[in-house]
Formats: structure tokens, sequence, C-alpha cells
């Protein structure tokens, strides 16, 4: 049997009573890659924490190369050869890549700072990983995908024994979250252990030695990932079978166009885009990382300008910045809900009266109506099913991720728009909070508006979508259409024609 690294014996952790872990008995082996999966909120990041020194358990115990484990903080657990890198970066971006990897301690010479060494220590560092860049360069001067296996290299730095990965490809390119695989693969050859957190269950099951499952803080299901399938996975993980990943869609497209983009420019960033959208139809954009999908959508929600072309929704041509988008009835669920469409500090109730504020006033003075806020935020949390405790006072942050993008999606419904923009609405979600999104998003459009739906996922786009657009290099280079409800895309096809001109 392959000796255990890590061993968790009872472990329960509580917050004000209530269990988030509770009783879990796990075994991590060394030298492998245990794949931890479960929906937001089963509590794989609490089990992590108490992993990491972030939270101590409430009962239990942990050994850790045999001998008890029990850190006092972060520091502790670093020190005992334990690396976690988390989906929320801890990068200094005022920094070089250099400083960031040595933030802890630098080598010294002559008891002096010896840079040269860290240079080339770094140097090696990003040559494995395949990074392109100087040690010296700034961390905000990189992607967001460089950003993510920047994180990776302090780890890698740092010759930890076990790392722990939460939702590391988030970011990353298809050709970035191939590198990190082949990185997984070679700390796993040099006896390294390795805990998987993603809500990706095909990466899961060909990257991982082993799968563990939470549900609602408990252990439920444990093995070999050869034993496990797709479907076991998500039945394990919600309790229930899904006959489907992708909910049927209700109604087919109407005939009359709600959106028309003509010609819409911007020099370097897209060009002459021009498409239409029927009342009633989910059109899908797809593109590989850079292709000009989001910024289509910032132009569009008016974050960003358009030097040539216009929008019209309805009827009606779209003009000035977001605040008047919304008022022209354009919706944008944005990619990154934690810093653009959300409060995360502020209470569930607020953050779904965001898009709507001016018409919560009330008196010759505007004060906020608070009763109709309340009667909104009710509405909503039982019409999208929002899983919060009490919408008045628990701050957005404390939702998992499924809930805070229903949250995001019933503060547009709030404002009635025509037009839903929805930027990877599913990015960072377990597979049953997608399911609910996806059956959100077809109700959006069964209700005669139209939704633009932009996804990095080519399965999910193919699952949804009734058309789909490529785009590479800010261009629309291709036009998809499905032919009948129960058709399928050519996903070769699609795919063509996203790498087209990176291939040639």
């Amino acid at each position: 049997m392959t000796e255990a690294l890590l061993q968790l014996d009872s472990i329960t952790k509580e917050w004000f009573g209530v269990p988030a872990v509770r009783d879990l008995t796990l075994t991590v082996p060394r030298g492998q890659v245990l794949g931890l999966i479960g929906e937001n909120g089963a509590g794989k990041s609490t089990l992590m924490n108490m992993i990491g020194g972030v939270v101590p358990p409430s009962r239990g115990t942990m050994h850790l190369k045999g001998a008890p484990y029990a850190p006092a903080g972060p520091i502790d657990a670093t020190r005992a050869g334990i690396a976690f890198i988390h989906q929320e970066l801890n990068l200094f971006t005022n920094l070089s890549i250099l400083d960031n990897i040595f933030i802890t301690g630098f080598p010294r010479r002559f008891g002096l700072t010896d840079r040269r060494t860290a240079s080339r220590e770094t140097k090696a560092l990003l040559d494995r990983l395949e990074i392109r860049h100087a040690p010296e360069t700034l961390v905000e001067e990189l992607a967001p995908g460089e950003r993510q296996l920047i994180e990776i290299a302090k780890a890698l730095h740092r010759s930890a024994d076990l790392i722990i990965f939460d939702e590391p490809t988030t970011s990353l390119t298809p050709r970035e979250t191939a590198r990190l695989f082949e990185v997984i693969a070679q700390l796993r050859n040099e006896g390294r252990t390795v805990i998987y957190i993603s809500h990706i269950l095909s990466d899961v099951r060909m990257l991982c030695d082993r799968i563990a499952v939470l549900r609602d803080g408990q252990l439920v299901d444990e093995g070999a990932a050869t034993d496990f399938g797709i479907s076991r996975m998500i039945r394990s993980m919600i309790g229930r079978d899904l006959a489907s990943l992708f909910p049927p869609r209700s109604a087919p497209p109407g005939e009359d166009v709600l959106v028309v983009a003509q010609g819409i420019s911007q020099p370097g960033v897209v060009e002459d885009i021009t498409f239409s959208i029927r009342a009633g139809e989910m059109l899908g954009l797809f593109g590989l990382m850079g292709s000009g999908r989001s910024e289509v959508a910032r132009i569009f929600f008016g974050l960003d300008p358009a030097a040539e072309g216009t929008l019209t929704v309805a009827g009606r041509v779209a003009r000035g910045g977001p605040v008047a988008r919304i008022a022209d009835g354009i919706a944008f669920v944005t990619e990154n809900r934690r810093e653009e469409g959300l409060l995360m500090e502020a209470p569930v109730a607020e953050n779904i009266s965001l898009a709507t504020l001016g018409r919560l006033g009330r008196g010759p003075f505007g004060f906020l109506d608070r009763e109709t806020e309340r009667a909104t935020a009710e509405r909503a949390r039982a019409d999208l099913s929002i899983r919060v405790s009490d919408l008045e006072r628990l701050p957005v942050r404390a939702l998992s991720g499924g809930n805070q993008q229903k949250v995001v999606i019933a503060k547009w419904l709030a404002a009635a728009p025509r037009l839903f923009i929805l930027d990877e609405p599913t990015r960072g979600v377990d597979v049953g909070a997608k399911y609910e999104i996806y059956a959100l998003a077809d109700r959006l459009a069964a209700a005669g508006n139209a939704v633009l739906f932009i996804s990095s996922e080519l399965e999910e786009l193919t699952g949804m979508c009734d058309r789909i657009l490529v785009m590479n290099r800010g261009e629309i280079t291709a036009d998809f259409l499905r032919a009948g409800q129960t058709a399928a895309f050519d996903r070769e096809a699609l795919l063509a024609a996203a790498f087209r001109e990176v291939v040639a």
C-alpha cells in the first residue's frame, strides 16, 4: 500500500456551531495526485484551509509524514513543506517576478542580498514553466494566465512536499493548461504529492491518481480515478443522477431581430463586428484567449469605446457609457464577478438592487426604499433558488460561487433588459450550479430576450446555443448554425476556425 504523506482523522470544523466539515477521515498518498471535487459549499476550501494552517480544526487530528501536524498559521504549513496555490492569487503586482518568488527571504552572500543568485534561480523556474519573461519583469505587466504560473513557480521554489492547487486553470490558455499538467506530472515523478481541486471533471479524471468527493462537509466517495466516470462523479457530488449536463431548450428562437451590431471596430482591438440576434435566440461567441470575445462585450456595454459602428437593441441605438446602456436594455454579466460584478462586502439584497437604484428612490429627496429593495431580493431568492440565510445582513462574499453568480443575474433581471451578455457565466462554479445557470440562460431566451453567451468552454456553447460565432484576432471568422433542436455542432470545424490564423 502506498505510504501516506498526510492523514486526516475525524476532522471537523464548525463555524458558530454549524459544521462546514464533519467527521472527515482521508488519506493523501505520497507521490500521487489526489483530485478533490464537490459542489461550491461542500467544504473543500475549509478543509484545505485547515491543512494550510489558515484555520484550526474544531475536532480531529492531522498527521504529516507520520508525525502530528497542527499548524498555528500558514507560516507553519509552509515550513512543514506545504504550498497552497489559491484561486485568488497572492501576488504583489507592483513588484517583479523575482521579488514575488523570494518575498519570504533572499539568498545572501557576505551578509548582503544576493540578487544575482536569486535572478539565476528565478530564470530556471521560468524556463521550467516556459514563461518568456525576464526575472525583473513587474507582475502587473503579466497576463492573468502568466500570473497564475508565477504562483506555481513560487511553490516550486519552496520545494514543497505537498502542493495544493485550487482551480489553477481558471485563467490559463489551453497551452498554459497543458504545460501545467506536464509540470504536475513531473512533480509526481519526483515523488511530490498534489491535491488538485477543480470543477472541470474531465481534467480531474485525466490528471489524478485518486479522487475524493465532498458533499455537505463529508467525504461521500473515494477511490482510484480509473473507477470514476463523469456520471459517478456528478452523482456523488450532488447526491442524485443528472440526466444531462445541459437542460433542454424551452423554446426555439423567434423570427424578429432584436439586436443588430453593425461594423463595430476599434483599431487594434476588434474589426468590423457585424451580426444580429433574434428574440429568443442564444448566440454563442467562441475563440481563443485574446481573440476579442470579452472586448466585444465591453464595447457593447459602453465600458470601452468603439471608433466605428452601431449597436441597436429593440430598435434603439445604444449610446454612452454603462448607465446609458442599462437604460437602453443591456445587461452585462462580467467574467470577473468578484471585482466587476459584485460588491463583495455588501449584503446580498444591496447587490441585487445595484442596477435599479434609480427606481428605488422614495419621496422628494429620493431616499432608498428599503422595503421595495427587500421585496425585490426576496422574489429573486425564490425565483432563482439563491441559497442565502439573511438577504439584508449576509455579505455576498459568504456565498458559494454559484450563488454569487445567481445574485449577479438577479441584479440584471431586476432591470428587465432585452440583451443579456453572459461572459464566462459558469467560471469557477460546480457542475450542479452550472446546470442551474444554464437553465436560467434558457429562461432568459425563452422569455423573448437576446442572449449573447461568451465562453472558452466549447462544450457548453455547443450544448446551449442556437448559433455560434467564432472570433480570431479581433474578427469574426465563422458562423455556425444548429440545424434543429436535436442536431449537434461540428466541434472540429469550430476549433479549426478558432485556430485558423494561429496555425497559419
